[in-house]
C-alpha cells in the first residue's frame, strides 16, 4: 500500500506505471531532484494536488 509518508523516489521504483500516474496529476516527480527527499504528501501540497485523489490512484494502479 502507498501511504502518503512515502517517498516520491520510493513510489517509482516500485514499477514505472506509477510514474504516469503522477504525470496524470500534473507531477513530474521522474528526475526531479526533489523527488528523492518529497513525500507524496510534500509534493501534493506543494503542486496543489488532491492528496487523497492522488493516493487513490496510485494505490488502484494495475
Amino acid at each position: 500500500m502507498i501511504t502518503k509518508e512515502m517517498r516520491i523516489s520510493e513510489v517509482l521504483e516500485l514499477d514505472d506505471k506509477y510514474e504516469e500516474i503522477f504525470q496524470n496529476h500534473l507531477l513530474s516527480c521522474a528526475g526531479c531532484p526533489g523527488a528523492e527527499m518529497e513525500t507524496i504528501e510534500q509534493a501534493a501540497k506543494g503542486h496543489g494536488v488532491d492528496l487523497e485523489k492522488l493516493l487513490k490512484d496510485l494505490n488502484g494502479a494495475k
